[in-house]
């Protein structure tokens, strides 16, 4: 939101009431030109100061944008366009939205509009609407593409697209415009499981978790963690003709996450072969006369419990650093957060508060700061408690419940308009994030245009 700032206006002095004799005085004509000497000096100064910082030093500038950057993508924007020559003396993002990864929008989230109103719908107008996990601002983004594209995930604010016609895998980087064009996903088709039944494409397009790597040479690869029925992992770099798929198989994985280039997910093999594990899958490498994925490897083992309630863990990505998020919901109900790095060196460290953060669960996790949002509570977590009926908040320094926002969600009765809570939570879960529904608001729904180029997703 672009705000406007009006300047303040200064009237004259009314000097009609003032007699002649008093207008004489000295004393008063010195301290006007006292104050019309200091008022010369600060505007010689203000301009001074001025054309000091439009004259930093190339290098300094060059710092100042690097520490600009690590915030955000926007922020950066604004300050290249300060002056031509911080403009000049920074690099540009457009044409480097996707190779260069400082230039990803980072906690950058489609937002859900709800009614129905997915991105390319006409009463849009052409524009899309995003708004920052960390920092609550909203801007408003011209996407005419979306009226033959559909979204279908996002990776570090990059949005992966499918071109309606021909089933192309496109990434989008919103705020410079950047595209870069991958294989059709009908080439995947033929790799679906052949024991699942029904439309194939329902296994294409449910996206369980997407990577974006770039090598050293600037060959952009994209790795895809796809739905059950697909069993291998999927990648291509731009350019490729159609898919290729990992050598291996996954089975038993769940809460798939994106971070840094890789993948990582959960796979529970039972309490008798060691309880749940967290899996690593590194970038495809692109040496070699054939690209491969390396298989998974077993990074870190999660605590078994010490009940008989089963244990179901989920990751979730903070910033530079994955939590691992164990829910029992047997006679004792508790949620447990962890770090990785400390189940990775065998340590059972549990966390009592994230830093004033809010962690949503569902399909896909995501971390939010609540002092962004005023109506989202510090240190819970949040996600659907199925036998309340309601969208909940565990306090993990408490370890009480309550309901996170109003409404049931029996029936379908969240109300409208919902809270914010309501739309992140819908970023959860991509079949009605792309679609502009609000989760529990309304019965799950289809694609009401396109829906032949569009099943599954």
């Amino acid at each position: 939101m672009v705000k406007s700032i009006s300047h303040q206006q200064f009237g004259k002095p009314d000097l009609t009431g003032m007699s002649s004799r008093c207008q004489s005085r000295p004393a008063p004509l010195a301290a006007c030109s006292k104050r019309r000497r200091r008022t010369a000096a600060d505007a010689t100064a203000a301009t001074h100061d001025s054309s000091s910082w439009a004259s930093l030093h190339e290098d300094l500038v060059g710092l100042i944008a690097c520490r600009v950057l690590v915030g955000d993508l926007r922020d950066y924007i604004r300050f290249r366009a300060v002056c031509p020559n911080w403009r000049s003396s920074t690099a540009c993002p457009r044409g480097r939205g996707i190779v260069d990864r400082r230039f990803h929008p980072r906690r950058w989230m489609l937002l859900p509009e709800g009614h129905g109103l997915h991105p390319g719908h006409g009463k849009l107008g052409g524009f899309v609407r995003f708004f920052n996990l960390s920092t609550g601002d909203f801007v408003r983004v011209q996407l005419p593409l979306f009226k033959d594209h559909c979204v279908l995930d996002s990776i570090d604010g990059i949005l992966l697209l499918q071109r309606d016609h021909d089933t192309v895998a496109r990434l989008l980087n919103p705020f410079t415009g950047d595209i870069l064009d991958f294989p059709p996903l009908e080439t995947l088709l033929r790799y679906v499981d052949p024991r699942f039944l029904g439309n194939k494409w329902y296994y294409i397009r449910r996206i369980g978790a997407a990577s974006i790597n770039v090598s050293a040479d600037g060959v952009v690869s994209l790795m895809i963690l796809g739905s059950p029925g697909m069993l291998q992992v999927a990648f291509a770099t731009s350019g490729d003709q159609q898919w290729r798929v990992s050598s291996w198989h996954l089975i038993q994985t769940f809460s798939p996450v994106s971070f840094q280039g890789k993948i990582y997910v959960m796979r529970d093999n039972g309490r008798l072969a060691g309880g749940p594990e967290v899996l690593e899958i590194d970038p495809p490498q692109l040496e070699g006369m054939e690209p491969w994925v390396p298989p998974p490897r077993s990074i870190a083992k999660c605590p078994a419990g010490k009940t008989d309630d089963p244990i179901l863990y989920y990751l979730v990505e903070r910033g530079s650093e994955i939590l691992v998020i164990g829910t029992s919901f047997g006679d004792r109900k508790k949620i447990s957060a962890y770090r990785l790095a400390d189940l990775m060196l065998g340590r059972n460290v549990l966390m009592t508060g994230i830093d004033g953060d809010a962690l949503f669960i569902g399909q896909r996790n995501l971390c939010v700061r609540s002092k962004a949002f005023p109506t989202i509570v510090g240190d819970t977590i949040v996600f659907y408690y199925r036998e309340k009926h309601y969208v909940a908040q565990y306090h993990l320094s408490s370890g009480t419940f309550s309901p996170a926002s109003d409404g049931s969600t029996k029936g379908c009765a969240i109300p409208s308009p919902c809270s914010i809570i309501c739309h992140i939570y819908t970023c959860c879960y991509r079949q009605q994030w792309n679609k502009g529904q609000i989760r529990f608001q309304g019965e799950r729904k289809k694609w009401r245009v396109k829906g032949k180029w569009r099943i599954g997703a």
